[in-house]
C-alpha cells in the first residue's frame, strides 16, 4: 500500500503532543472507500484469520476499546489504518517499505502458498499460510498494548513467531514517545525512538539510517529490535558501513532508480519545508536534491509544526518547485515528474493528537480527512467514544453526498479539471473547517472542566457537532464547486436562449 508518513516528536510540536500522521493511499487504478469506527471489546475477534494471507493468531481475552479506519467493503479484510485504544495508545499501520535482494534471499518474505492436489490424494500438499500484513496489524496490536514501547514489542514478537509477506513501517504513539519500527525480510525487524525535538518523513522506503546495535542489545533507550539481529547481519554479511557505526539504511534499504521519481522526492519537499535555511535545497549547487539517498531520517524543524502544516504536508504536490503537475508556467519536461504526496488515490490521512496537557478521558483527537488531500480538510474528532458520526462510519459502495468520503472524491474530481478557478473555493473551505474544528474542540475541553464525570457522552455530543459542521460546509464546497465546473464545460456558449 502506497502511503507517507510523518512523524513529530513532543518538543518539536506545537502544543508539546505526540503527532503522528499518514495518509493510506490504494495502488495504482485503485480507490479504496474508508470509515471512521470505534470497535468495542466484545466486538473484537479471539481468534484472528486474514483474509488475504490465511494465518490464524489466537488473541489475547482482554481487548481494550479502540478506534479505526477501515475499508469499508472489507472485501480484502479489515485494513485498520490507524487507531487509538482507551489507554491513549495509537499506531499507524502500515508504510509499505522497500527492501533489498540479500535480505530477502536471506530471510524471505512469508508468502501464502495455495494447497497443491486434492485432500485426501496421495500426492496432497496442504495450503501454507502467509504471514501477516497491513490487512492485519492494527486488528491484532493496538487493542492490547499500554505504551507505544509495549507496541513495538508486541508486533516484533508476532513477526518472530509468524513472519510477514511484505515489508512494512509502523509508528506506535503514547503521550511521551514515538517509536518507528519496520520490517527486514521475512521475520526480523528494528524499531527507533523519534527525538523528542525531531520530525520524520518516510515515503514508501526504508528509512532508519544510524543505528545503535550496542543499545538495542543493551539499555534499549532508543533501538529495539529482533533478538537474533546481530547474527543475522553477520551471517549474511549485510553491514555495508565503512566506519564502526551501522547504517541500517545501507544494509536492509533499496537502493533502485524508482526511489528516486517514487519515493526520495517526497521525503525531499517536507524537509525542504520544514528545513527551508538548514540546507540549499535548490539549484546546480543544492545540498539535497529530489534523487538525494542520503536524506536523514530524523530532523530537528526550524520551528515548531502545527496539525495545519502537517496537513498542507500531506496534501503537498510540489508546489513552489518547477515539478507541480498545476504548474501554469512549469517546464512541461519537469512539471509532473515526480510522485505528489498527495496523490489522487488517497483514502484517508489519520492524524493523532495526544494532548499531556489534558485529562485522561479527553488526552487524544483524531484528525480525519478523506480522499485527495489537496482538495479536503482535516476535522477532529475525540476517541473516548463508543460510537462514531454516521457521516463518518456509513461508507458503503453506492456514491452519496450523506458520505464524507463520497462527498471529498466527488469535489477532488470534479475540483481537479479546474483547479485555478476552484482553489479558491478549496482554500476558503479548508480555512473555516479547520478553524471550526479547533473552535469546537477548545469549546468541548471547556465544557469537560466542569462535567468530568461524563466525559464519552460530551464526546460523542461534540463529535456529532462536529461532523454536523463538516457535512454542512462540505455540501457548500460541492455546490460551488460543480457551479464552477459546469459554467467551464466544452459544450458551452455564450448566447442565451432568450
Amino acid at each position: 500500500m502506497a502511503c507517507t508518513t510523518l512523524l513529530v516528536g513532543k518538543n518539536a510540536s506545537y502544543d508539546g503532543s505526540t503527532l503522528v500522521a499518514r495518509n493510506e493511499d490504494s495502488a495504482s487504478g485503485v480507490f479504496t472507500p474508508k470509515k471512521f469506527i470505534v470497535v468495542l471489546p466484545e466486538e473484537q475477534p479471539r481468534n484472528y484469520k486474514s483474509i488475504l494471507s490465511h494465518v490464524e493468531i489466537p488473541l489475547p481475552d482482554n481487548p481494550m476499546r479502540y478506534t479505526a479506519m477501515p475499508d469499508a467493503l472489507g472485501v480484502d479484510g479489515i485494513w485498520g489504518a490507524c487507531g487509538v485504544n482507551e489507554k491513549n495508545i495509537s499506531m499507524t499501520a502500515t508504510e509499505t517499505l522497500t527492501s533489498n535482494e540479500r535480505v530477502l534471499g536471506a530471510d524471505p518474505l512469508v508468502n501464502l502458498i495455495p494447497a497443491q492436489g486434492n485432500e485426501g490424494d496421495e500426492n496432497y500438499i496442504p495450503e501454507r499460510p502467509g504471514g501477516i500484513g497491513e490487512e492485519d496489524i492494527v486488528t491484532i496490536v493496538l487493542p492490547y498494548i499500554n505504551s507505544a514501547r509495549e507496541g513495538v514489542l508486541r508486533l516484533g514478537s508476532l513477526l518472530e513467531t509468524y513472519g510477514t509477506y511484505e515489508m512494512n513501517g509502523i509508528a506506535f504513539q503514547d503521550e511521551d514517545e514515538i517509536w518507528w519500527l519496520e520490517t527486514i525480510g521475512g521475520h526480523h525487524w528494528i524499531a527507533k525512538k523519534v527525538p523528542d525535538d525531531s520530525y520524520v518523513v518516510m515515503p514508501n522506503q526504508f528509512g532508519i539510517d544510524y543505528f545503535d546495535l550496542d543499545d538495542a542489545f543493551g539499555q534499549q533507550q532508543e533501538h529495539l529490535c529482533s533478538s537474533d539481529l546481530r547474527e543475522f547481519i553477520s551471517d549474511n554479511h549485510l553491514n555495508l558501513s565503512l566506519t564502526e557505526s551501522f547504517n541500517a539504511r545501507y544494509a536492509f534499504g533499496s537502493h533502485a532508480d524508482s526511489d528516486h521519481t517514487y519515493n526520495t522526492p517526497r521525503a525531499w519537499v517536507v524537509q525542504r519545508y520544514l528545513n527551508p535555511t538548514t540546507h540549499r535545497w535548490d539549484g546546480d549547487n543544492a545540498d539535497y536534491r529530489p534523487d538525494s539517498d542520503n536524506l536523514s531520517w530524523s530532523k530537528v524543524p526550524e520551528k515548531k509544526i502545527t496539525i495545519e502544516e502537517i496537513k498542507y504536508l500531506l496534501s503537498h504536490h510540489y508546489q513552489g518547485t518547477e515539478y507541480d503537475p498545476y504548474g501554469k508556467h512549469n517546464d512541461p519536461l519537469k512539471k509532473g515528474s515526480f510522485r505528489p504526496i498527495g496523490i489522487s488515490r488517497t483514502n484517508v490521512l489519520g492524524l493523532v493528537q495526544i494532548r499531556p496537557y489534558m485529562p485522561d478521558n479527553i488526552k487524544s483527537v483524531e484528525w480525519i480527512s478523506f480522499g485527495c488531500n489537496m482538495f479536503n480538510a482535516i476535522v477532529p474528532f475525540y476517541v473516548n467514544i463508543t460510537k462514531t458520526p454516521i457521516y463518518l462510519n456509513n461508507t458503503g459502495k453506492t456514491v452519496t453526498t450523506d458520505s464524507f468520503y463520497w462527498a471529498n472524491r466527488l469535489v477532488a474530481a470534479l475540483a481537479d479539471s479546474h483547479f485555478a478557478t476552484c482553489n479558491s473555493h478549496i482554500e476558503r473551505y479548508q480555512l473555516a473547517v479547520q478553524s471550526k474544528g479547533h473552535e469546537l474542540i477548545h469549546k468541548y475541553d471547556k465544557e469537560f472542566k466542569n462535567h468530568p464525570n461524563n466525559a464519552t457522552l460530551l464526546c460523542e455530543k461534540a463529535n456529532e457537532e462536529i461532523a454536523s459542521m463538516l457535512q454542512e460546509k462540505t455540501n457548500d464546497l460541492l455546490d460551488k464547486v460543480l457551479y464552477t465546473a459546469s459554467c467551464n464545460m466544452k459544450n458551452g456558449f455564450a448566447r442565451s436562449d432568450a
